[in-house]
């Protein structure tokens, strides 16, 4: 039987189907938006250049985790062999100059803009919009911040000075979607992202292997110290990283695990076919896969930056620590 998505320990959700209270605005349910105008009439002139994807070959792989450290609840087991067709995926997440590109280009705007708030982690913020501010019950180190968006990450008064390399966040999957068909790309699906950043290795923990910093090299962007209360930084971020930060995998690819989670097309399913050739989840759903994790998790609730993890979040969410990255068909 399948199940519905974790409790949102790691991607907070907007709509009130979601696992979580929100008392009073602006954790009020989501009203279905209509497309952005931009949405509807995309112009795909978006920068495509080539040194920005990657050409993977495609095959079978092992796909899915049975890490005793893992969360069989999430469905990331069994381990099955799974194919996919040869596609192209981007080299890094998708930057905040890149997306002010595509705003620049479309006059698009997000369902943050668009509803007015997004949730931004606690730590982040100044007193002033701390105090207050709408939080959910299982989650509370995430508030719900009025004027939180992709160019003003931690809310008013906030701004992409310094991070223009950085991925861009309070992205909802909608967003994701759109701009990936402005540039003439996908979001990738599950099975492509996880064949992505395993990088070439078979069931690796990680894109680089099974130790998460070897030779005490950090290799990725994920909380250290005390969650919720101290990140010592010492993987050199405290929050998100530039894209190209740290040492690609095997298929010079930055960041599939940590810095920001990741969108996927798929909708959500615990249930998995064996033996399946280019799987795209069911045809309908009510959340979202992202993978990847992000500079927040940490291993005392979550480890759900490892390859074979997998959580999911409701299309019209969005947070301080999810962005995307593109995909496209080979050529």
């Amino acid at each position: 039987m399948d199940t519905p998505p974790p409790p949102a320990c790691c991607a907070p959700a907007r709509t009130a189907a979601a696992p979580l209270v929100m008392p009073g605005p602006p954790g009020t349910a989501a009203v279905p938006l209509a497309p952005s105008p931009a949405a509807r009439s995309l112009d795909t002139t978006a920068d495509t250049k080539p040194d920005t994807m990657v050409d993977l070959p495609g095959g079978a792989f092992l796909m899915g985790s049975d890490d005793p450290d893992g969360f069989p609840d999430d469905g990331e087991g069994p381990v099955r062999t799974v194919t996919v067709d040869p596609f192209r995926i981007d080299t890094h997440a998708v930057s905040n100059d890149r997306f002010a590109a595509f705003v620049a280009a479309t006059g698009y705007r997000t369902e943050a803009e668009r509803l007015g708030w997004s949730y931004v982690f606690a730590g982040f913020l100044p007193a002033a919009l701390r105090r207050g501010a709408p939080r959910p019950e299982r989650t509370p180190w995430w508030c719900g911040v009025a004027g939180a968006a992709w160019h003003a990450p931690e809310g008013p008064g906030s701004g992409l000075d310094g991070r223009g390399d950085h991925p861009v966040v309070h992205i909802s999957w909608h967003d994701a979607d759109a701009y990936c068909r402005w540039a003439g790309k996908r979001l990738p699906t599950e099975a492509e992202w996880e064949y992505a950043a395993r990088g070439g290795l078979a069931q690796a923990r990680y894109p680089w292997g099974d130790d998460l910093d070897p030779d005490g090299t950090y290799r990725c962007n994920i909380w250290r110290g005390s969650f919720p209360t101290k990140n010592t930084a010492a993987d050199g971020y405290r929050g998100t990283a530039p894209v190209d930060a740290f040492a690609p995998n095997g298929f010079g690819l930055h960041n599939m695990s940590g810095n920001v989670w990741e969108w996927c097309s798929d909708w959500w399913s615990t249930a998995h076919e064996p033996d399946a050739v280019n799987p795209t989840g069911p045809a309908a759903g009510r959340d979202k896969v992202i993978r990847g994790g992000s500079h927040m998790c940490h291993d005392s609730y979550c480890t759900r930056y490892r390859v074979g993890a997998r959580t999911a979040n409701s299309p019209d969410s969005s947070s301080g620590h999810a962005g995307f990255r593109c995909a496209a068909d080979a050529a």
